[in-house]
């Protein structure tokens, strides 16, 4: 089972969005089978039947193993993946587009390159699965408090030179072999307990 899965299906995005095929799919991070669901969830089995059917339908759940228990033939189920992220692909035309209106300080930019992110890092899962192989990626994930705008602002300088001096220094255009990768740096106020809207407003006071 995977730690996370793309979704990149119109059809099996809907069917992951139902209240209760997600809680079904939650549930199915451990094997699982309907009179088991749905005793746990309060439902038919009839019903968490249907519901499973048409998550394995879409490729969101596979069969374990089957048992004999009496005349039944109990049919035992995991999810896919532990969790999962829906793909910009399954939006079709209007999943976001960063190449449109390029902005370094639009939150509305970043959000696109993230779409972009999902959906290549997707692919190439997808892609490195069925030939085997691990995806090579990296990624830093850290917190930093400032105390104030103009410490962000000149941190954000900074990281930006230190960036394009790392890329100018190992970018080789004519490397035989070589083959491209993307570098995706971004920075935006951490979510806490307070009222994000609230810490919006004061950054734009700040500035």
């Amino acid at each position: 089972m995977f730690e996370v899965a793309v979704i990149e299906d119109p059809a099996a995005a809907g069917v992951s969005l139902d209240p209760v095929r997600a809680r079904l799919l939650a549930e199915l991070a451990d094997p699982a089978s309907a009179t088991t669901l749905a005793a746990k969830l309060g439902l038919p089995r009839q019903k968490v039947n249907h519901h499973l059917k048409t998550l394995e339908r879409h490729g969101l759940v596979g069969l374990v193993e089957e048992r004999r228990k009496g005349n039944v033939t109990e049919r035992v189920m995991r999810a896919r993946a532990a969790s999962y992220v829906i793909s910009p692909v399954a939006l079709a035309a209007v999943q976001p587009d960063p190449g449109r209106a390029p902005d370094q300080l639009s939150a509305h930019w970043l959000l696109a390159l993230a779409a972009r992110l999902v959906r290549e890092v997707g692919q190439l899962v997808a892609g490195a699965a069925h030939e085997r192989k691990r995806v090579a990626t990296f990624a830093i994930d850290v917190d930093v408090r400032f105390a104030s705008a103009a410490d962000r602002a000149d941190f954000a300088r900074e990281l930006a030179a230190t960036v394009t001096r790392l890329v100018a220094r190992y970018h080789d255009e004519n490397a035989p072999g070589g083959r491209p990768h993307r570098v995706l740096v971004a920075m935006h106020p951490g979510v806490t307990g307070k009222d994000s809207t609230e810490d919006n407003d004061n950054d734009s006071k700040e500035q």
